[in-house]
């Protein structure tokens, strides 16, 4: 199994067909921010625009794209946000929005909601052997989460979790700057950055485990 995730369009998708291997792959996930300061009908050119490369995406929304654009992914059945999908032997379970920033952006949350929306997510895929977590804010204290200046601003309730339940891989981004890899225990995180500057990762299946390399179109 083959899958490719990315984020951050920002209204701005065309380097996703030049992915290679999207139309190949056998699903897409979309980690959130997929417009600036925008609705359903914004995110629905996003996802229009992705189909046309690989018809089967599971996606959530981003700090930067209306909660409107929550229930427009539970209407077309592809939401990631607090809930899990099951693909295999892989369980797919997401939090997006992302928790407060100096900005106020559109979908902002406290640590205290970040957790239920993880922990609500988690419970449908628990027992599912394969685990990834996909949150739009990367763990707190890692390489992904690091600001211009040098200051940790990703959420304390994604690093809570991950050091709590170690799912094997944690697809992320919201900090553009911070594109890269890191660890939590035997937890991989992966941010990215922005499909805008080409970046995508892609994440293959062998076996029980899970390999996840950072590419660049």
């Amino acid at each position: 199994m083959k899958f490719i995730s990315f984020g951050d369009i920002h209204e701005h998708p065309a380097n996703v067909q030049k992915i290679n291997g999207i139309s190949d792959a056998d699903f897409v996930v979309v980690t959130g921010d997929l417009t600036n300061f925008g609705g359903i009908k914004k995110a629905r050119n996003i996802i229009n625009f992705i189909s046309r490369y690989n018809p089967t995406i599971y996606a959530q929304f981003g700090n930067m794209d209306f909660e409107e654009t929550n229930n427009y992914f539970d209407e077309i059945g592809i939401n990631l946000h607090s809930k899990g999908i099951i693909i295999e032997d892989i369980g797919i379970f997401g939090v997006g929005g992302s928790n407060y920033t100096p900005f106020n952006t559109p979908s902002e949350y406290s640590e205290e909601q970040l957790e239920e929306f993880i922990y609500k997510g988690y419970e449908s895929i628990k027992n599912i052997p394969i685990k990834i977590l996909v949150s739009h804010t990367p763990p707190y204290n890692t390489a992904l989460d690091v600001v211009r200046g040098g200051v940790h601003v990703g959420s304390t309730s994604v690093r809570k979790f991950i050091e709590e339940y170690q799912p094997q891989l944690c697809l992320t981004g919201h900090i553009h700057e911070a594109v890269g890899e890191d660890r939590i225990g035997s937890t991989i995180i992966v941010n990215s950055g922005m499909i805008g500057d080409g970046g995508y990762a892609e994440i293959v299946k062998k076996g029980k485990s899970l390999e996840a390399a950072l590419k660049k179109v």
